[in-house]
């Protein structure tokens, strides 16, 4: 929901917000109940479809068709602007769906040819199967007109997290009528229950990029808060489990030049960042539904470095998404009860803490149909420097979850890492109850042990989180409330504030207009209350913010903010205004841009000081043809001295990322960064060939330059007004997924 306004550039990790899902419009239906009054049989496909984007196959003549769609957004309950059709279908070894979306305009449809999950700006169909008719969590499959795929797990809250890839096949293709896709999915791609007959959920949406509509069957129901519970059961039997055995070896070479004071300024290799490494990962499933993974000398090597983040003047570390495939999948299990946005404990698990483990294990699925469990087992490798106590430090996660009525569940978690003779212990509960069909309420309260290596003592501190929700077809309402000791750790966690007692509100009312330009208009208030235990003392923020949505994916808010900040006994004003926008423009340009003046702080530890300053943040994504994407992305930070105006710092990065895509396999791609405040240009290209996940072939090359160079007089590097190469290497990369 971005309620405080934290810059989102790609917001494509969503399918349908809380906001836009709960506060629709329309007369109040009661799909849950309609769709348990008749529970459908699919009967198995004598012969499997052709997976080729064409509908002439038998097999979906002979499956389940559902063709009423109506809309979801901007409003609910509509009719819809244009005709869907989808169908599933499925046979002893495969799960089969396909869609006919007609357009009256075939010309305006928008798809790419892309890398899977980078489809979420396009025309899109989805579809969500619940296979154990929990309501806890569901697979999503994502198919745009070109075929390519996005995939994911729909978590409890109906949040699509893109941590799952699923092997499996899709193709699609536009034509006169509009556009049309088919797939087929594996059943060893996904977990059900190890039963027969079994009744599963099911759920349809398609986005419109140029309406900004979106079209769902069953129709979703504002006054129905759970999207899961939603969703239409249906009745299959006969499946046959093939239990899951994959193997993926992995061979990754590289090297390094670097220019060092040492090598007096030479570009000279570096033995120490030479790659030559094989590596081993394995996948057995137990039961259908249980899944044992075990990794040996992992190849956790990114294929691409992180995008560039201003990272100075910084009071909190900066979070780093998890690329790693080893640790993502199954992560959606990892999220808790009781969390609210920009609280600061983050997450529990933060798998990034784990820098470089020589080998481990990891455990997910059920044990019965209502409890599942998490477990991962890493024995680290982490760099000898000064400091560091153990350099092969031991973690140590389980999670347990019981599901209860509807979505509602109770769970417990435990973390663990274990530093020599220190150790950082966390364990306790969290759970999500379903007071009615618009109020949920959910919580956590965790435990932390913690000893420092060579401490006789060990510190017992605590973490609470308390979550209330409610929604309706006009209202959103959040309340939430933390507290979290001073000592209380998480090292396997993302935690970036202790020693706080908090409360925090949201509260949004949504406006239909009788406009086609005007969609919806959502004025909203987030706010939070800060009583900081270390310094006695209060910080505040309240946002005030109106929003318009338009057509073509078009979103502008305008921000005022009234917000202070405690650091270090002293409270600063970071109160000022904002703008922000994206748009798909026209199908082949996508913009984004925030912009804010506030106040703001230099968090200089023994003296700091108050300032104000501006923020930008923008995007532009141009594709001129379906197969080539050119995008370019600004962040901008500057900060004054308030009490003498005089500047103290402006930080500015420019990156272009610039992407042909030959065909769904296989891509190039150049990328510059040029970060001006340390006056360094980063130059990466790489060729990229993934036939499906995990069977992929990688080379790449990188280049660091900076403005400086080597001065003999001084032997060292002194400042330059050209760029000197400072770094370069390139890597080799190929793994294959055997699956047996």
């Amino acid at each position: 929901m971005n309620k405080s306004g934290k810059p989102i550039l790609l917001v494509m990790g969503l399918i349908v917000a809380a906001s836009s899902l709960l506060a629709a419009g329309g007369t109040p239906t009661a799909p849950a109940a309609r769709t348990e009054e008749t529970v459908p049989v699919l009967t198995k496909a004598e012969k499997p479809p052709v997976i080729d984007g064409i509908l002439d196959d038998p097999a979906w003549a002979s499956g389940l068709k559902f063709d009423g769609f109506k809309t979801l957004k901007p409003d609910y309950g509509k009719d819809a602007s244009q005709k869907t059709e989808a169908y599933i279908a499925y046979d002893a070894e495969n799960f089969y769906f396909a869609f006919r979306c007609y357009d009256s305009d075939p010309a305006k449809v928008k798809g790419a040819v892309c890398k899977r999950d980078l489809v979420f700006q396009d025309d899109l169909v989805f579809i969500m199967v619940d296979t154990f008719n929990d309501r806890q969590s569901g697979f999503c499959f994502a198919v745009n007109p070109c075929g390519i795929q996005g995939d994911g797990m729909v978590n409890v809250n109906g949040n699509l997290e893109l941590t799952f890839d699923a092997v499996w096949y899709s193709a699609g293709q536009v034509d006169d009528q509009g556009w049309t896709t088919e797939a087929r999915i594996p059943l060893k791609s996904l977990r059900f229950p190890s039963r027969d007959p079994q009744t599963w959920r099911v759920m349809f949406i398609r986005f419109f990029t140029r309406t900004s509509e979106q079209v769902s069957f069953p129709p979703l129901d504002p006054n129905y808060g759970s999207l899961l519970g939603q969703a239409q059961p249906f009745q299959l039997s006969g499946l046959k489990y093939k239990r899951v055995i994959e193997l993926l070896p992995a061979f990754t070479f590289g090297r390094t030049q670097e220019a060092t004071p040492d090598t007096q300024g030479r570009l000279v290799r570096n033995k120490e960042l030479d790659i030559d490494d094989l590596s081993l990962t394995a996948k057995f499933g137990i039961t259908s539904d249980l899944t044992l993974d075990g990794t040996v000398n992992p190849d956790f090597s990114q294929v691409e470095a992180d995008a560039g983040q201003i990272d100075f003047n910084q009071r909190y570390s900066l979070y780093y998404e998890e690329k790693r495939p080893f640790f993502l999948e199954g992560s959606d299990l990892w999220q808790f009860g009781g969390a609210v946005e920009e609280a600061p404990l983050q997450s529990l698990v933060y798998t990034r803490t784990i820098v470089d483990p020589t080998f481990g294990f990891k455990l997910t699925g059920k044990v019965t149909p209502r409890d599942t469990v998490a477990a991962i087992y890493a024995k680290d490798s982490v760099p000898d420097e000064p400091g560091v106590v153990d350099l092969h430090p031991d973690f140590m996660i389980a999670r347990y979850k019981h599901s209860l009525k509807d979505d509602a569940f109770l769970g417990a978690f435990y973390t663990g890492r274990e530093n020599g003779s220190g150790y950082n212990r966390v364990g306790g509960f969290d759970g999500r109850f379903r007071l009615s069909q618009t109020q949920t309420a959910s919580f956590h309260l965790f435990g932390s042990l913690t000893r420092d290596p060579g401490a006789e003592t060990t510190a017992a501190d605590h973490a609470l989180g308390l979550d209330y929700s409610f929604s309706n077809r006009k209202w959103v309402l959040d309340l939430g409330y933390q507290d979290i000791s001073e000592g209380f750790r998480v090292d396997s966690g993302f935690l970036y504030r202790t020693g706080l007692r908090r409360v925090s509100a949201f509260a949004m009312y949504t406006i239909y207009p009788k406009s086609k330009f005007f969609q919806r208009l959502q004025p909203f208030y987030w706010s939070y209350q800060l009583y900081d235990t270390i310094y006695k003392m209060w910080e505040t923020a309240n946002v005030f913010v109106l929003r318009f949505y338009l057509p073509r994916n078009t979103m502008v808010r305008f921000d005022g903010l009234l917000v202070n900040e405690v650091y270090l006994g002293q409270r600063f004003d970071q109160s000022g205004f904002g703008f922000q926008m994206e748009s798909q423009l026209a199908k082949s340009i996508y913009i984004q841009s925030r912009v804010r003046r506030t106040g703001s702080t230099f968090y200089d530890p023994t003296a700091p000081y108050q300032g104000y300053g501006t923020s930008v943040m923008g995007g532009l994504k141009y594709q001129p043809i379906t197969q080539l994407d050119f995008t370019l992305s600004l962040s901008y930070v500057d900060f004054y001295r308030k009490l003498d105006k005089t500047k103290i710092y402006d930080y500015l990065i420019l990156r272009s990322r610039n992407t042909f895509q030959l065909n769904k396999y296989l891509f190039v791609r150049g990328i510059v960064e040029y970060n001006d405040f340390y006056k360094r240009m980063i130059l990466d290209g790489l060729i990229s060939f993934t036939y499906i996940p995990g069977t992929v072939v990688f080379l790449g090359y990188g280049s660091a330059l900076e403005k400086q160079e080597w001065d003999d007089s001084l032997a060292g590097f002194a400042p330059s007004s050209r760029l000197h190469q400072m770094k370069r290497g390139f890597f080799f990369k190929v793994s294959y997924n055997y699956r047996f």
